[in-house]
């Protein structure tokens, strides 16, 4: 009875009784008041007792383009990841741990990235970081991911610097290469639409974005048939900026007029680049990777315009058949209601998804290293993209489908390579 007089502020049983006396509470009625109480108390501790301990936080980090000439992909990206990790809080959480992710701003800068993902690594501690966006950025994490022995996955790049053989065990992709993306394009272009290897040109970023992408399309073409790269024009831009017209000038003096483009740039470059073509009397196809972000590529270049060709590495986000993607717009439906469905927020969303399943693998709290096993430790996995997926020691690369979709209304839609002759102004 000690605990529960304290409660009341008496400390014996003579203050007791005289307080009672004083209230005119006989002791049949305090007895019964204390026991009251004291199941109260008992019910109150067992209650507290049995109520689930709330977990430590699983942390995430993410460095990407939140400004400049390529936010809108950083912000999809984020979005998408955000998305995910919300939906799975909504439910508990990754075996009771809530996820959260700390993204920083580096402008698609390279210089910018290197002491985002020290601060993300050593300050924020995350468990891993995910969902960065770009190529040269990528360059820049890459050597610090492994220095510090921390998970760098689902990158929204394609370039072999994340894919090498044996590849480096900080590093895991969900999406196709550069290289398979640009040699679908090749193939698509000689074996569907009949051109010749030297009429296909290319439009690069003048990085190692563009470099990986034109690598692996001169690749493709040298497989093709193409007897030397010096037939095939190559135009540059400097990445951030809109400078195109020395790129457009050196295709506009090559010696075979180009019938196709190949594009590896951002979205904003591109599309100046295309307007300029067109206007200048290029007549050609206009292929883009799917780095260049299809929604901004069609907001810059409007309704009117067409034979503009974005091959992607997810399903279209409007496609409801396909079970992966009507999860992803359920949960923009109820999270963000009022943003528009787009590939890059799909991108992270998938990402995300592979992300939490390699989490609920794992028995008691998750480090960077067993987040590895755990990834590795997928093989052959589906998530519902309509593709299955697969993760290995050996393999760190999830996805190799590349699906292509054309501009049509101001929108990108699917299509099938067998048609793509039929875009061609040939």
């Amino acid at each position: 009875m000690r605990n529960v007089i304290h409660f009341f502020g008496m400390s014996d049983s003579t203050s007791r009784g005289a307080a009672l006396m004083s209230l005119g509470v006989n002791s049949t009625l305090w007895h019964a008041l204390a026991l009251l109480f004291l199941v109260f108390i008992h019910t109150s501790v067992n209650a507290k007792a049995l109520d689930p301990v709330k977990k430590e936080a699983l942390l995430f980090g993410m460095s990407t383009a939140l400004s400049g000439p390529a936010e809108q992909l950083g912000k999809n990206m984020l979005l998408g990841v955000n998305m995910r990790f919300e939906e799975e809080n909504n439910q508990g959480g990754v075996n009771g741990h809530p996820l959260e992710l700390v993204a920083l701003d580096d402008g698609y800068e390279p210089i910018r990235t290197a002491p985002n993902m020290r601060a993300l690594i050593e300050q924020e501690q995350v468990l891993a970081v995910i969902g960065n966006v770009g190529t040269p950025t990528a360059i820049s994490a890459i050597p610090i991911a492994n220095e510090k022995q921390t998970l760098l996955f689902a990158p929204f790049t394609g370039a072999g610097v994340l894919r090498k053989s044996p590849p480096d065990r900080y590093i895991i992709n969900y999406r196709a290469s550069y290289a398979e993306e640009t040699s679908t394009m090749v193939e698509a272009l000689i074996k569907h639409a009949g051109l010749k290897p030297e009429e296909i040109a290319f439009f690069t970023q003048r990085d190692g974005y563009g470099d990986a992408g034109y690598i692996g399309g001169i690749t493709a073409l040298l497989k093709n048939g193409l007897k030397s790269k010096s037939l095939v024009v190559h135009g540059r831009y400097e990445r951030n900026t809109l400078s195109v017209d020395n790129a457009l000038a050196d295709i506009l003096l090559a010696e075979t007029p180009p019938k196709a483009i190949i594009m590896v740039g951002a979205y904003a470059p591109c599309a100046r680049f295309i307007k300029l073509a067109q206007e200048a009397g290029i007549k050609a196809l206009f292929l883009n990777v799917s780095f260049v972000g299809s929604a901004p590529l069609a907001r810059q270049l409007g309704e009117h315009f067409s034979g503009v060709i974005v091959t992607q590495v997810v399903p279209h986000p409007s496609d409801l058949s396909v079970p992966i993607v009507k999860q992803y717009q359920d949960a923009l439906k109820t999270i963000t209601p009022d943003t528009q469905a787009s590939f890059g927020s799909l991108e992270g969303y998938i990402a995300a998804t592979i992300m939490i399943k390699a989490l609920k693998t794992i028995d008691g709290k998750p480090t960077r290293e067993s987040l590895i096993d755990a990834v590795e430790g997928l093989g052959q996995f589906d998530i519902g993209i309509g593709k299955s997926l697969f993760f290995d020691t050996k393999n760190h690369q999830a996805s190799h489908t590349v699906w292509p979709t054309r501009l049509q209304g101001g929108k990108f839609v699917p299509f099938e390579w067998a048609d793509i002759a039929s875009f061609l102004d040939l």
